[in-house]
């Protein structure tokens, strides 16, 4: 089972909270706005989740 990470680039603010307290390396900044580039890397933790105040980012499992 995998999960899939959704990241809602008009409420991302590239503040870049979900690229420091992930614990797996998923996410990296690009333009400004963070993008999941290893999402088959996530573990379903959902602290990126918790840190982003702004609700950009949602993990769903596969």
């Amino acid at each position: 089972m995998g999960y899939r990470v959704i990241v809602d680039t008009q409420k991302c603010i590239g503040d870049g909270e979900c690229v420091d307290v992930c614990p797996v390396e998923v996410y990296e900044m690009r333009d400004g706005k963070a993008v999941a580039v290893n999402m088959e890397e996530c573990l379903g933790c959902e602290s990126c989740v918790e840190v982003c105040d702004q609700k950009a980012i949602i993990v769903e499992e596969q």
